[in-house]
């Protein structure tokens, strides 16, 4: 037993003593850390603006301007996550001697600061992966993404939070040294680091931005979706051989209802609908994976289709697909949505009808809503 202990303690001193970089400083760490709460503290800013745009509770109302409020935010999000990677992955790499510290715990209180490191670092690992895998839609869990980012997010934010005021006076200092406190060769070193390690974090910027910033889109290398590739110049995430719809909107019966607390109940065809007074608006759809498109799109206002019906002026609207299952069959609009002259069931994108993809025959699009809550194959709206 005790050469067992011998060996152990042996092997720590050869591995500690391999940790002879003059990176793996608390300097260092401290600033990467800073750069990290930013990063973090963006990404929890926009990603509860997410999550609350897609699940609104009953008392918030959204408003619809300005019309690329979500496009921006949810931009700033997965731009600024995918910038982050390389971040964490020097934080880490500067930390990680103190991993083989020994003795693991030197009191109560360092147990529960070691274990509130373990939950940063798991936590931020975990949003980062399942971000990166998410946006590039390989799912490979059984959990609900969604809520489980939305979860993690508290804890990783709150674990930060404690990190920082339970270090403030050590990374304060490290932060703020005067250059000649330091050794001209490690200053040196360091400044290399991090140079490297922030130009990887802009590069990463660089080649994604353009999934939101059309201008750049030729330069969306790593980009999951090239914003100008599909149907009709504008992606998608789901198709209607996906949705299981191929057979269906060859139907000749299809219509449009209205129903609910209205005083006319409304059944339109096909034909009906295009009869109506035409109007376009040029609009961006913003997926939840960050990339963005603005197109054309021509339809009927809602207002004026509820106002047709006799739906009261503070309404809730449900709008539903011909799509028979999914967690985005249906969805909510709010009268600051459907009031503004800009949401439309829409006809036609860029001038030519939707293609199946896209949502033929009829298709919500609305300003400033995630594009997973613009409905395709719309055939009902019930009003409450």
């Amino acid at each position: 037993m005790t050469r067992r202990v011998a060996a152990g303690a042996e092997f720590l001193r050869s591995v500690t003593g391999r940790f002879s970089s003059r990176l793996h400083s608390e300097r260092v760490a401290a600033q990467l850390g800073l750069w990290l709460g930013i990063s973090f503290t963006l990404a929890f800013a926009t990603g509860l603006i997410s999550h609350f745009m897609q699940h609104p509770p009953a008392w918030l109302l959204w408003p619809s301007r300005p019309v690329n409020l979500y496009r921006i935010t949810q931009g700033l999000h997965v731009i600024g996550g995918l910038a982050t990677i390389p971040l964490l992955l020097a934080k880490l790499w500067t930390v990680y001697p103190k991993l083989w510290q020994r003795p693991l715990f030197r009191s109560p209180s360092h147990a529960v600061e070691r274990a509130l490191v373990l939950v940063l670092v798991g936590a931020s690992l975990f949003q980062l992966v399942t971000g990166l895998l998410n946006i590039s839609y390989a799912y490979l869990w059984p959990f609900s993404f969604p809520a489980a980012h939305y979860w993690t997010s508290y804890l990783l934010y709150g674990a930060l939070i404690i990190h920082v005021v339970n270090e403030w006076a050590k990374i304060r200092g490290r932060i703020w040294m005067r250059e000649e406190a330091e050794p001209p060769a490690a200053a040196a070193a360091r400044r290399r680091f991090l140079g490297t390690v922030v130009t990887a974090s802009g590069l990463t910027a660089l080649l994604t931005v353009g999934e939101t910033y059309a201008p750049l889109s030729r330069l969306a290398v790593l980009a999951p979706r090239n914003p100008h590739i599909g149907p009709q110049g504008v992606p998608v995430n789901k198709t209607a051989a996906a949705a299981g719809l191929t057979a269906t909107l060859r139907d000749p019966g299809y219509r449009l209802t209205v129903t609910g607390a209205v005083h006319t109940d409304l059944s339109l065809t096909y034909t009906d609908l295009q009869r109506l007074p035409q109007h376009t608006v040029r609009l961006p759809i913003s997926c939840v994976e960050g990339w963005s498109v603005v197109a054309d799109w021509t339809g009927i206002r809602l207002r004026d289709l509820m106002s047709r019906a006799g739906a009261a002026s503070d309404a809730v609207l449900t709008v539903e697909s011909l799509q028979m299952g999914g967690g985005y069959r249906t969805s909510e609009v709010r009268w600051p949505h459907w009031r503004d002259p800009l949401t439309v069931l829409a006809l036609q994108i860029n001038g030519s009808p939707l293609a199946p993809d896209h949502g033929y025959p009829l298709r919500l699009i609305a300003p400033n809503r995630p594009g997973v809550l613009q409905t395709k194959w719309v055939t009902r709206v019930i009003v409450s």
